[in-house]
């Protein structure tokens, strides 16, 4: 089927999502209501759910853009028939920067290095944040390099979507020169920013731990969020058209085999973390570990260690599993919840010695997604699920050769 007959109105994302995305919009004001209520009873747990939540969402957001970047690389009709759905995904990112706020109201509450020196009663401690404190970590610079963060992801995501809109117009130019000239070094300022965020935004936390391989660590976590989130969505729109039509086994495979990269980069991240935190065994290092394998963490590390990587290793390992698109979103969504658990443990340990899970852990996570959901799927109606005056678009809409 060419582009010339096609109506653009035929692809247009189903009704259905729009009913998805007001029950979304509900349910998030419903919960933003409580956790805004909650945040004036118990404004700790508020933020440090909040942190949570940000850090969950936005990882789906940035890691939608990187997939992008790397399919105008690598081309492939995997990436054509899922372009919108990360595009979408990704121009969430004004919302991310607006709701970025909030954590600066409440830096003292989430950071030692953003309290007064004489409220720290560790001597050692207080000694260490006094250098580092000049060096690098202060609540100025931390506002600059946010802003700096924020403003390369949104430039990005700009220019992607431009170029993007001028393929849904006949006569568009190929703007594939222009696709790869800035997803190389997007992908670069993507890898450069994102470790740099995660080590000011989480690793801080705790400032006397560090590790050279943490910012992978959340990057790899960001990618294997998205494409799951990706293979959510396309299950829900493969039940119509066009997605009915456009989606072959063939392009699920392709998604299961990145989802199960995505799976064997983040155990080897997070064993290679360990194994050389663990056998150099110096106490300013050790101790993260040490947090998060007692007082009960020690059975969410478990808990990770098997879902999210030794059983949806073994289940992707299957090209039929792969292939199933009924089948593998009940994965992805398990492994949605998994991206949240694990950020859950990396982040609440730092707040107490033993398992603590509060209400800001969930009711923040439900609001920030219901709010993000509505934005994503507001923008996924926006344009047409596959830009047919795109050079590419021939992947998707030619007959399957299975």
């Amino acid at each position: 089927m060419s582009a010339t007959h096609m109506n653009p109105a035929d692809l247009m994302a189903p009704p259905v999502t729009k009913t998805i995305q007001q029950r979304s919009l509900m349910i998030g004001l419903v919960f933003a209501v409580i956790a805004v209520a909650g945040a004036f009873v118990r404004p700790d747990e508020f933020f440090r759910g909040y942190l949570l939540a940000y850090m969950d969402w936005l990882g789906v957001t940035l890691g939608s853009m990187a997939i992008l970047m790397i399919r105008h690389l690598t081309g492939g009709g995997w990436g054509v028939v899922i372009r919108r759905v990360l595009g979408a995904a990704m121009r969430c990112l004004p919302l991310m920067a607006f709701l970025f706020v909030p954590i600066l109201f409440g830096l003292p509450r989430l950071y030692v290095w953003a309290r007064p020196l004489d409220s720290i009663t560790d001597k050692h401690l207080q000694s260490h944040l006094q250098e580092i404190t000049k060096s690098y970590l202060s609540v100025h610079g931390f506002v600059i390099r946010a802003a700096i963060y924020l403003a390369i992801w949104n430039l990005l995501s700009f220019l992607l979507t431009k170029w993007s809109r001028e393929q849904d117009q006949p006569g568009a130019r190929d703007n594939s020169p222009r696709f790869k000239a800035v997803s190389g070094p997007g992908l670069i300022l993507y890898a450069f920013t994102v470790s740099f965020a995660a080590i000011d935004w989480v690793m801080s936390i705790d400032p006397s731990w560090i590790s050279t391989i943490y910012g992978l660590l959340i990057l790899i976590g960001q990618l294997l969020s998205a494409m799951c989130f990706a293979v959510v969505v396309e299950r829900i729109l493969a039940r119509y058209k066009p997605m009915s039509v456009w989606l072959r086994p063939s392009f699920v495979h392709d998604h299961g085999k990145w989802m199960l990269t995505f799976v064997m980069v983040w155990a080897y991240f997070s064993f290679s973390q360990w194994l050389i935190i663990w056998a150099g065994n110096l106490p300013e290092e050790i101790t993260w570990y040490i947090r998060r394998l007692h007082g009960g963490w020690g059975g969410v590390g478990l808990l990770l260690a098997l879902f999210h990587f030794a059983v949806p290793f073994i289940m992707l390992l299957s090209r039929s599993f792969k292939r199933d698109i009924g089948r593998l979103v009940w994965l992805a969504v398990g492994l949605l919840v998994m991206r949240w658990v694990d950020l859950l443990w990396i982040i609440e340990p730092n707040y107490s010695q033993t398992l603590s899970v509060t209400w800001a852990d969930f009711v923040v996570s439900i609001a920030v997604g219901g709010i993000w959901l509505w934005f994503f799927f507001r923008n996924l109606n926006s344009l047409p699920l596959l830009s047919i005056y795109d050079p590419d678009a021939h992947e998707v809409l030619e007959p399957a050769h299975e």
